[in-house]
């Protein structure tokens, strides 16, 4: 079943620089992750892992087959669910997933989320190009599907991913079980609720032609456009509203085409006027990422994410993958056990607090700022002042003025979120 509410506001927009488009020699993810507008999202490290050969693995809703080795990952994601909104791993792959509608119908049956497939492919691959592969081989074989918010009117959705790595980027747009893929090489590029792949497909499903022949929806003679023959004709005002953000989105990138570094990339994300930071109704954004995946495979890939809401008051904080990489508390929400209800059935009749430690000294500084003038510009600047301290550390150590032991450089996020923690105290 679909959404009850098919106008209902919802958004992502996922950004991502390639040289020469970067000031520097790197590929720049982003995301912000625009959610129902309660929904607490944590930001979760896995370390590699070996496993049992056979075993299963219980994703959001339900169990595939696990893999023999999975790598480590950083993860964005909503508390209740297994998949994650963006997140990174060990190798610098970026993923960031969207909500998409197109003519091929929304399935009612429970299978894997967007979310689901976007973490098996961060746990899974070493390229972009490879997660890429994991995601439509799952796809094929176990289907998407499952309401994708705490509610119990189900909420249902298609996927469209932006995956990038040190060298490159993909989007993948789905339909089902049907995909299209664009490989880009080089530029700016921005994807935001609606299928952006026209006649420039790199890859695609073997059935994806014929079976838009077969639904009458291409007649087989004319140029394949894939977003043309597969995007609604009578598009819902979410997806009109994505047109708009897509185009400002594309805007504030070809303004800084050649310049665009992770500062340039969280100030898109702050950007309230084209709606690319949400705060609408019921949703907005509720977590942001940006990644710096340097060329020189030497180099550190550096991730900020704030694990809070609306990125124009929040801390971009940097994450490295190193030795002393391990789990903030602080940024992790509570668990229920087998009395969570999102795993009894019916699922979500009853609701539970899912807020963590950082989201709740956040939220009473967001009142303050809202609420007290002076008070709340105080408390702006001191994350200002934090966020910045994260990114002059990233700039010395990318340029080498600045090298730390791995424990330290693994310790970084958990050091700012400390940091954070106590300037709500």
């Amino acid at each position: 079943m679909a959404s009850s509410n098919p106008d209902a506001p919802c958004s992502c927009d996922c950004f991502v620089s390639v040289p020469p488009a970067s000031a520097i020699p790197a590929v720049i993810f982003a995301k912000n992750s625009d959610r129902p507008r309660d929904e607490v999202q944590e930001v979760v490290f896995m370390p590699a892992e070996t496993h049992v050969p056979g075993s299963q693995l219980q994703c959001t809703y339900i169990e595939v087959e696990q893999v023999s080795k999975t790598h480590a990952v950083i993860l964005s994601r909503p508390s209740w669910l297994w998949g994650a909104e963006m997140g990174a791993n060990e190798h610098g792959v970026c993923i960031g997933n969207e909500a998409v509608w197109t003519k091929e119908p929304v399935g009612e049956g429970e299978a894997l989320l967007g979310m689901d497939l976007l973490r098996l492919a961060l746990e899974r691959s070493s390229s972009a190009q490879e997660a890429l592969h994991v995601i439509t081989g799952l796809l094929e074989r176990y289907g998407q599907g499952g309401s994708c918010r705490e509610d119990p009117t189900p909420f249902c959705y298609h996927n469209t991913f932006l995956l990038a790595d040190r060298t490159e980027a993909w989007v993948l747009e789905t339909a089902g079980r049907l995909w299209a893929a664009h490989r880009i090489q080089e530029g700016a590029h921005n994807i935001s609720n609606q299928l952006s792949i026209g006649t420039d497909i790199s890859a695609e499903h073997p059935e994806l032609r014929t079976h838009a022949q077969a639904q009458g929806w291409w007649g087989g003679q004319s140029t394949f456009d894939f977003a043309q023959v597969f995007s609604l004709t009578q598009q819902p005002v979410r997806m009109e509203a994505a047109k708009a953000r897509f185009r400002a989105g594309r805007e504030l990138l070809q303004q800084q085409q050649g310049g665009i570094t992770a500062e340039v990339m969280m100030g898109i994300l702050r950007n309230k006027e084209s709606g690319i930071c949400m705060d609408s109704g019921g949703f907005r954004t509720t977590a942001s990422m940006v990644s710096i995946l340097p060329r020189d495979p030497t180099q550190p890939c550096v991730h900020f994410l704030t694990a809070t809401p609306d990125p124009s008051r929040s801390v971009f904080k940097p994450f490295i993958f190193g030795v002393g990489a391990a789990q903030a508390p602080q940024v992790l929400s509570p668990t229920f056990g087998a009395q969570d209800p999102a795993r009894t059935l019916p699922r979500f009749q009853t609701q539970v607090d899912r807020r963590h430690i950082l989201y709740r000294g956040h939220q009473v500084a967001l009142g303050l700022m809202e609420s007290e003038q002076g008070q709340g510009q105080q408390l702006r600047q001191k994350q200002r002042d934090l966020e910045q301290e994260g990114l002059e550390a990233a700039r010395e150590l990318l340029a080498g003025e600045w090298a730390p032991p791995p424990q330290e450089l693994g310790g970084l996020f958990q050091a700012f979120v400390e940091r954070e923690s106590q300037v709500y105290a």
